[in-house]
C-alpha cells in the first residue's frame, strides 16, 4: 500500500465563533519571524481571541515582548524550562521577578517543570530550578504552568510534598490516560490539551479528556510544537486550535462551539485576563 498524502484543511474553513484561548504557544519564536503578523490574523480569524505566549528566560521576554505590542489579545508567561536548569540561578530569578512586578501583561510563572526524555540538564539541576520557580510563583501570588515529560511520578511528589494541592496550576501539554487526569484533578488542578489528542493511536488520552470536568479544561497548540491533524508533521500555530476543539468535542459528545467557549472562559478566569468585548456570553 503506497503512502497517503494528509488532506490538508484551512482552519479557516472550519473556524469557531470568537471566544477560544489557545493557553500555550512559542510565537516569539525565529520560525514565525517571517509571518508573525499573517499568523495572528488568522488565529483571530479562525475564533482565537486570546494567546498565551510563554518565553523561556527573561532575556527572551525583554528582546521579543516587542513583538506583540499591538497585539492586546496575547497575554504572556515567563519561566525557566526544565532542560535549561543550570541557568536558574538567584540572578536570574530576580529578573523574571522584576518582569512580573514591571509588565501586566505576564499572568503565570511557565513553563517550568521536569523533562526526563532529554539528557540536557541533570534531574538534580531540574528539580532545583522547579523548586526554586515554586516558591517564586507562591511569593508573586501567580498561576504555575507546568511541564512534565516522562517524569510524572517526581512532578506529582515534588507539588504534593510542597503543598501545591489546590493551588492554581495548569498541567501544560497533557498527554497522558485517565489515571493520571484523575490525580491531577484530585488536586484541583486544571488540565490543557494539545494537537495529539487528534492523533489516531491517542485513544486514552481521547478516554481522558472525557472525564475532565467542565471548568478544569483548557486547548493549547504549544506552536510551533505538535500539530493536530490534518497538519500532523508541519509548524503548529494558534489557528490549528480549532482542530483540537473539535477532536474533543467529539471525545466528550457535544458541541464544538459550546467547548470552544467553555475552554476559552476557563483559560480567562485560571489566567486572570479580561472577557474580549466581541464574545458572546453562552
Amino acid at each position: 500500500m503506497g503512502y497517503k498524502k494528509p488532506q490538508r484543511i484551512d482552519p479557516l474553513t472550519v473556524a469557531l465563533p470568537p471566544g477560544g484561548v489557545d493557553s500555550h504557544a512559542h510565537l516569539d519564536g525565529e520560525e514565525f519571524d517571517p509571518d508573525r503578523e499573517a499568523v495572528l490574523a488568522r488565529a483571530r480569524e479562525a475564533g482565537v481571541s486570546g494567546i498565551g505566549n510563554v518565553f523561556l528566560s527573561p532575556e527572551a521576554f525583554a528582546e521579543r515582548r516587542g513583538l506583540f505590542a499591538d497585539h492586546p489579545e496575547v497575554f504572556f508567561l515567563l519561566g525557566i524550562h526544565p532542560c535549561d536548569g543550570e541557568k536558574c540561578t538567584p540572578a536570574c530569578l530576580d529578573s523574571i521577578a522584576s518582569a512580573f512586578a514591571a509588565e501586566p501583561r505576564l499572568r503565570a510563572v511557565g513553563e517550568i517543570g521536569l523533562d526526563f526524555h532529554w539528557d540536557d540538564c541533570p534531574r538534580e539541576l531540574q528539580m532545583a530550578a522547579f523548586a526554586a520557580q515554586l516558591d517564586m510563583a507562591r511569593a508573586l501570588e501567580k498561576p504555575v504552568v507546568l511541564h512534565c515529560r516522562e517524569a510524572e511520578a517526581e512532578c506529582l511528589s515534588i507539588l504534593e510534598a510542597r503543598g501545591f494541592a489546590g493551588y492554581p496550576l495548569l498541567w501544560h501539554c497533557f498527554g497522558g490516560a485517565p489515571a493520571l487526569a484523575r490525580r491531577i484533578l484530585a488536586n484541583g488542578w486544571h488540565v490543557s490539551v494539545p494537537g495529539p489528542v487528534t492523533y489516531p493511536a491517542n485513544g486514552a488520552l481521547r478516554e481522558a479528556v472525557a472525564i475532565i470536568p467542565e471548568d478544569r479544561l483548557l486547548l493549547e497548540t504549544d506552536a510551533p510544537y505538535l500539530s493536530p491533524v490534518p497538519w500532523r508533521g508541519t509548524r503548529n500555530e494558534p489557528a490549528y486550535t480549532v482542530f483540537t476543539a473539535r477532536a474533543v468535542a467529539e471525545a466528550r459528545g457535544v458541541d464544538p462551539a459550546e467547548l470552544w467557549r467553555m475552554c476559552g472562559r476557563n483559560a480567562r478566569r485560571f489566567f486572570d485576563i479580561e472577557e474580549p468585548t466581541n464574545t458572546p456570553l453562552a
